[in-house]
């Protein structure tokens, strides 16, 4: 039965995250893996394969020269790729959304257009469930953008720019907003906003007819006084969600309705050891596809922290920690089967490979690593036949 329950969830998840697998296909052999990057010997998104029975990577190839784009979507029909990054208006550089065709059977990217982001320094970009918007969080001039997107995969101009305001309250932080990433609800009604500077989940209506967002009532979910949210993931399948804490370096387990959009805290643990004493901050929240383990990512400890969920009550277990081969990882994703997680060491400019342990969740090395410059963000598409 527990066999039978893990197939399901696994299936469940792989018709979400990889869009362009249909409900009777098999499961690929090959994924193309690729690769957001920022800053170093970079030169924009790169793209490799990956062999789904054992994990290799191999044929490492720069996919589109563009400028620090830092974080990637994947469109729901997996034929085009997003990108929040550095572009150029008048000749001047700022901050915008890239789009761009992907061919699933050669992995090649071809740039489509490009918008300004109207906010400063825009660093998480997402896909609505329709595939009809595109979503990004500014984290320099906290506020969030909705960009409509044509049949093509092209981006229009922005249908929803909302600025934050406030202060979150903690004399240890800047009083500015700092929206770190914008996440889509499963059924689509609802974009959640985690703000650093104003230690809020911020909740907003989406119509996805129109791109608009307006704000939920209630309008947020605060987290605890500095505790800085990053990232957030829902869970596959119970009435869950995630957020990582930058600041304070906690992972936090909330209750999630999803009729009415509000966020419940449940449960917040430690990602670092307990006589941890060094600098540390966190970047990355991903739930195991099976649904029974989270993972988030230390730079400073340098590692990644595996917790046992229960999935009625939303308790956090500690797992492990894991370091080999990991230096500031600011994101790392798990393939579609559940079997491998690929780190984005940035600070050592490699991707790294563990396979994890179906029963217990935690990682294991596969002795496997691809050198390429500052690896920021790690996304999956079905290597199409």
């Amino acid at each position: 039965m527990r066999f039978r329950t893990l197939c399901l969830s696994l299936l469940a998840f792989a018709l979400t995250a990889m869009p362009s697998l249909a409900a009777d296909s098999p499961a690929p052999e090959r994924l193309w893996v690729f690769i957001g990057t920022g800053g170093g010997t970079a030169k924009g998104i790169y793209r490799c394969e990956m062999d789904v029975a054992t994990g290799k990577l191999s044929n490492l190839e720069l996919a589109a020269e563009a400028s620090s784009p830092n974080f990637l979507a994947i469109h729901p029909n997996g034929k085009f790729l997003y990108a929040v990054g550095q572009i150029k208006v008048d000749g001047k550089p700022q901050g915008g959304v890239l789009a761009f065709g992907l061919d699933a059977k050669t992995g090649k990217l071809t740039k489509l257009n490009e918008e300004a982001a109207g906010g400063g320094g825009p660093c998480h970009v997402s896909v609505d469930r329709a595939g009809k918007n595109v979503l990004i969080a500014n984290y320099g001039g906290g506020s969030v953008n909705a960009y409509p997107v044509g049949e093509d995969g092209m981006l229009k101009s922005a249908s929803s720019f909302i600025q934050h305001a406030g202060a979150s309250g903690d004399p240890k932080q800047k009083p500015l907003p700092r929206a770190h990433s914008v996440n889509v609800s499963k059924d689509n009604r609802f974009a959640i906003v985690a703000d650093l500077g104003l230690d809020k989940l911020l909740v907003y209506k989406l119509d996805s007819a129109t791109g608009k967002l307006t704000p939920n009532d209630p309008p947020a979910c605060e987290t605890k006084l500095g505790a800085g949210p990053r990232h957030f993931a829902f869970h596959p399948t119970q009435p869950l969600a995630f957020v990582i804490n930058e600041l304070n370096s906690t992972l936090s387990s909330l209750s999630y309705d999803a009729e009415k959009g509000t966020l419940k805290t449940l449960k917040t643990v430690s990602t670092l050891p307990e006589k941890y004493q060094g600098p540390n901050s966190t970047a990355e929240v991903v739930v195991h596809p099976s649904g029974k383990f989270v993972y988030g990512s230390n730079r400073g400890h340098n590692s990644i922290a595996a917790f046992k969920l229960d999935e009625k009550t939303g308790d956090l277990s500690f797992i492990s920690h894991t370091n080999e081969g990991i230096k500031t990882p600011r994101n790392f994703n798990i393939d579609p089967t559940g079997k491998f997680m690929i780190v984005g060491s940035s600070a050592s400019n490699a991707l790294v490979t563990f396979k994890i342990d179906q029963a217990t969740g935690e990682l294991k090395s596969t002795g496997q690593s691809v050198e390429v410059g500052a690896p920021i963000c790690v996304k999956f598409v079905p290597v199409a036949k």
